[in-house]
């Protein structure tokens, strides 16, 4: 009994953290998840086309079907709907909403019309067969949108023209600039982790002050200093004109680019990388180097051969960490990459919130959920196995 009592006041702790957990972190990826492959909203606009379709066979022209759009579409314009159907269906192919404007125009004048007399576009069966997919809740096609895959009218997956092929390259270009975010903080962390390592307590203080001082310094803040810093009319600009180094009329382009999303990203997430690295240094024991120095190795050979090694779990922890974040960022890219210097964050942002296409953004954002999730797995076990260790 005493011994129970303990353990449920521990539980009793812990919930509110469990609730809050599952509430803020577990219930929206949930969410997200579900939504990239359950779209029931044409499914609701279209309920009689979506029964009607169920039993086609997939050939001609289904005529139960065609009574069964044309109250749907009456429906549809008497709720004020019609326009969001439109939309939703002009996505999966070009044309369909000037279709259904036409076809919605012609119905109001004369209700009982075929709509194979209205327009020939209700002659091919093409379109049932996109009508039939697209009106199945349950859907994978936000997915294949995300991988630049289509599926035709016969069910073939097939790449989108290339003029609509965006989201691969947009997640290349993410992990190419992830990963060269991670190299530049490891260049520049390395040493400053060392330094903090090596120096004594008064030195180490300060050093530390100086890779803690942008945690309380807010991002927004941060990356509109380096606009001030990186335009073209700034002070890094000015600086290089006033010293002859650059032209009047070739002054750096540093901000609204690539290379202005890539120094507020190391600025931002350097300290993410010397503060793992700098506590694996921190606990390393000294012996092993006055032991190889005592052998008579060079001080670079015992820095590659003994050193080194021994920090790798710290420099494994902050890369992947760093790496991680550079993946979803999102602020940023936003604020000073311009139109060259966004990531797939930034598309998630704009499906979200400017072209309402929910189900795309939560397809793009389960797929870069899976790349860090694969990524978590996968890279501290090549790194044990690679003996990297601690």
């Amino acid at each position: 009994m005493n011994a129970a009592s303990p353990s449920r006041a521990g539980l009793a702790l812990v919930l509110p953290l469990v609730a809050f957990i599952a509430i803020a972190f577990l219930a929206p990826i949930a969410t997200m998840l579900l939504r990239s492959v359950h779209d029931p909203e044409i499914a609701e606009l279209m309920p009689r086309t979506r029964q009607a379709l169920i039993r086609w066979d997939g050939t001609g022209v289904p005529q139960m079907a065609t009574k069964a759009v044309t109250a749907d579409l009456r429906e549809a314009s008497a709720t004020n709907r019609i326009g969001r159907l439109a939309q939703r269906l002009n996505r999966e192919r070009n044309g369909l909403r000037a279709l259904i404007d036409v076809t919605v125009r012609h119905l109001e004048r004369e209700p009982d019309t075929e709509l194979t007399r209205i327009d020939r576009g209700w002659s091919d069966p093409d379109l049932w067969r996109i009508l039939a997919r697209v009106t199945s809740p349950w859907t994978g096609r936000h997915l294949l949108n995300a991988l630049d895959v289509t599926v035709t009218a016969d069910g073939a997956l097939v790449r989108q023209e290339e003029a609509r092929r965006l989201y691969v390259d947009l997640f290349l270009r993410t992990a190419w600039v992830a990963a060269l975010v991670t190299l530049i903080c490891a260049l520049l962390g390395y040493p400053y982790a060392y330094a903090m390592a090596a120096s004594g307590p008064s030195l180490r203080t300060l050093l530390l002050f100086l890779v803690l001082l942008p945690f309380w310094t807010s991002l927004l803040v941060r990356a509109t200093a380096w606009i001030v810093l990186l335009q073209r009319r700034g002070v890094i600009n000015e600086g290089l004109v006033a010293m002859g180094l650059v032209s009047e009329t070739g002054r750096l382009d540093l901000i609204y680019n690539m290379t202005g999303t890539i120094i507020v990203m190391v600025h931002v997430l350097l300290p993410f990388f010397v503060l793992p690295l700098y506590s694996v240094m921190a606990g390393l024991p000294t012996s092993y180097v006055r032991a190889s120095a005592s052998l008579g190795a060079h001080p670079l050979r015992t820095f590659a051969r003994v050193y080194l090694p021994l920090t790798y779990p710290g420099v494994a922890a902050g890369g992947l960490l760093v790496f991680i974040l550079s993946l979803g960022y999102y602020v940023t890219p936003a604020l000073v990459g311009g139109r060259t210097g966004q990531l797939i964050s930034n598309q998630i942002a704009f499906h979200m919130q400017r072209s309402l296409n929910w189900g795309l953004a939560a397809a793009l954002g389960t797929l870069l959920l899976l790349a860090v999730l694969l990524l978590a797995l996968t890279l501290p076990r090549l790194a044990e196995r690679g003996g990297l260790r601690a």
